[in-house]
């Protein structure tokens, strides 16, 4: 009888041990926020409906282009990404509020893909204290990257990459007189300022800021800005906005026979502006920070066109492309990270990706850098409204 009885004990105990070792496996599979066993939340707020929408959207089916693929074939490391998105309109309070949301009650592990730059600094405030990773925002602000933040992670060269490039072009076509147009926020002087850097390297010597003006963000209201360049005749406006701003712009400067080139940074959104347009943009030229999307010349290309063709749609653009390569570059960090996934061990993993090769475009990060590329080229909308090389 007491023999029966210490077996039924030791019976109960194992039983009882296997529970533990049950329960202590999930609770550390499912330590870390948006970590489960099966799954890998995300979260983004991005412009998905009103005037900067297309910017939104666009970056978005590219994230997800990418994403979806990764799942079907089993996800990461057995767990498969969930990308939730709130529409922040492009403005800040509200991209603040929705971060406040994803971290706080959708409880996610990274934010990614924020679009634009006064609503990622808005975001930051929340995201950097709470230690979330915060990944390629569609933005080339300095003030996104400096000060150095270990969890802020850039995808994209920097709006000061762009504007030297655009003053060294204008330098080289033999234009002397810039003016610049600028949105009246956070994005518009992070614009400012890479021409006013731009215009005191070497390689612009000879060309001179001879006049700027100012538009409310998301406006079509220009007049007071075309007339204030316009007075002072210059050879070149460069125009730091979205699309829509910049479309009214265009034509509105046409219309009073201004004749001048026009340069736009990679945010203004491509395609967008080439649709809003028409057959005012021939000319337009537009600074880029993404490999070029309408030709199979690179794996990365191709394989992005093959996704986007199964899904139905032949149209390719810049903004999807950029959310793309963002989401091979964020899984790529996940697959470095292993099965343990913590937020540590997924920044230490993506700064361990030195010159890697996304199939054609390179990023290279470190503990020290978290800027992956400086990559720019100048692209620029022809007569029948297509965007060439």
């Amino acid at each position: 009888m007491q023999a029966r009885s210490i077996m039924r004990r030791l019976a109960a105990f194992a039983v009882s041990a296997i529970g533990i070792t049950t329960m202590a496996a999930a609770s550390t599979a499912q330590a870390e926020t948006g970590v489960t066993n099966d799954t890998i939340v995300v979260g983004q707020s991005a412009p998905m409906s009103g005037p900067a929408a297309q910017l939104g959207q666009q970056m978005n089916r590219g994230a997800k282009l990418y994403f979806n693929a990764v799942n079907a074939a089993g996800g990461v490391n057995g767990r498969k990404i969930e990308l939730k998105v709130l529409d922040d309109f492009y403005e800040p309070d509200a991209a603040a509020r929705n971060t406040k949301t994803l971290i706080d009650d959708t409880k996610v592990f990274a934010l990614f893909g924020y679009v634009g730059t006064p609503t990622s600094l808005a975001a930051l405030k929340v995201a950097n204290p709470a230690g979330v990773p915060f990944f390629a925002p569609y933005s080339g602000a300095s003030a996104l990257r400096e000060p150095f933040a270990r969890n802020v992670f850039h995808v994209r060269a920097s709006y000061n990459d762009e504007t030297a490039a655009i003053v060294q072009q204008i330098r080289t076509t033999g234009l002397k007189r810039i003016a610049v147009v600028y949105n009246d926020d956070a994005y518009g002087k992070a614009g400012i300022e890479g021409v006013q850097h731009a215009l005191k390297l070497p390689t612009s010597l000879g060309v001179a800021l001879v006049a700027q003006a100012s538009v409310v963000r998301n406006t079509t209201d220009v007049k007071a800005a075309i007339t204030t360049v316009l007075a002072q005749k210059p050879d070149a406006i460069v125009v730091i906005s979205a699309y829509q701003t910049v479309a009214a712009l265009v034509k509105g400067a046409q219309e009073q026979g201004y004749g001048g080139q026009f340069y736009n940074v990679s945010f203004v959104g491509t395609k967008a502006l080439a649709n809003a347009l028409g057959k005012a943009g021939g000319g337009v030229i537009i600074s880029q920070v993404m490999p070029y999307p309408y030709s199979g010349a690179s794996p990365l290309v191709r394989d992005y066109q093959k996704l986007l063709k199964a899904e139905g749609i032949t149209d390719f653009d810049y903004g999807s492309i950029e959310g793309y390569v963002a989401a091979r570059v964020f899984v790529e960090g996940l697959k470095r990270a292993g099965r343990d996934l913590t937020r540590e061990k997924f920044i230490g993993a993506l700064e361990s990706m030195g010159n890697y090769d996304v199939g054609g475009f390179n990023v290279n990060f470190s503990p020290s850098n978290h800027v992956g590329s400086k990559f720019v080229e100048m692209t620029i909308i022809n007569s029948s409204g297509q965007v060439i090389r």
